[in-house]
C-alpha cells in the first residue's frame, strides 16, 4: 500500500463511536504525544497556530459531562431530559475528553495586520480546528480507541473556563469524548461521489 493509500484507509476507517468505555488501549503519554504532534503540525492560515487543546482524562473528563448535564437540565423540558441524560452519560462513560479551542489573540492580530481579509480570519481559524479534529480523531482510532465529536458550546463555556483556568480569549469549538469502543458503529450511507466531485481538464 502506498503512503497515500495508508492515509486514505485510516480516514475511511474513522467512524463515530457513541458506545465507549472508561478504558484506554494506549498509555496516557501516547495520547498526549498524538495530540501534541497534531497541534504542532496541522496547518493554519498565515501560520497563525491559533488552535489550542485541553486533554481531560479519567475524573477530570467526567466533570465536563456533569457540567453539561447541569446546564441542559435547566433548559430541556423535564419529560425529555431522561433521554438527554442517557446520551450525555454515554459520553461520560468514556476514558477522556479532548476540548478544542481557537485562541482569538492571533486571529485578532491577523485582522489588525491584514485588514483586507479581516472578516475571513475567524472562518479560516475554524478550518484549522476542523483539520486538527480530524487528525486527532483518526489517530486515536488507529490506536484502537473510539471517539465522537460533540458541540455543547457555548452552553458549557463558562463552567469549563472557570474549572480549568482557561484564558478568556480561548473560544471553545468542540468536545471529543473517547475511550475503548463498547460497540460498533452502524452502517454508513454514501451519496454518489460523482455528484460531489467535478474534474476539468483531464
Amino acid at each position: 500500500m502506498s503512503n497515500a493509500n495508508a492515509l486514505l484507509s485510516a480516514i475511511e476507517s474513522r467512524r463515530t463511536y457513541y458506545q465507549i468505555t472508561p478504558e484506554s488501549t494506549i498509555p496516557d503519554s501516547r495520547i498526549q504525544e498524538i495530540v501534541s504532534h497534531a497541534v504542532k503540525h496541522v496547518p493554519s492560515s498565515f501560520n497563525s497556530q491559533s488552535s489550542r487543546v485541553v486533554v481531560l482524562l479519567k475524573g477530570e473528563h467526567k466533570k465536563v459531562w456533569d457540567f453539561t448535564k447541569d446546564v441542559l437540565k435547566s433548559i430541556v423540558p423535564e419529560d425529555q431530559f431522561p433521554a438527554t441524560e442517557q446520551r450525555i452519560n454515554g459520553f461520560q462513560n468514556g476514558y477522556g475528553t479532548i476540548l478544542f479551542f481557537e485562541d482569538q489573540i492571533p486571529v485578532q492580530e491577523l485582522q489588525k495586520n491584514l485588514p483586507t481579509y479581516a472578516d475571513r480570519f475567524p472562518t479560516w481559524a475554524q478550518h484549522t480546528s476542523g483539520m486538527l479534529q480530524l487528525t486527532i480523531w483518526t489517530a486515536l482510532e488507529q490506536e484502537g480507541l473510539g471517539a465522537s465529536l460533540q458541540h455543547y458550546n457555548p452552553l458549557i463555556d463558562e463552567k469549563i473556563k472557570a474549572e480549568w483556568g482557561i484564558p478568556e480569549l480561548w473560544s471553545l469549538v468542540a468536545q471529543m469524548p473517547f475511550g475503548k469502543p463498547g460497540g460498533e458503529p452502524g452502517p454508513k450511507e454514501y451519496k454518489p461521489v460523482e455528484e460531489r466531485v467535478k474534474v476539468f481538464g483531464n
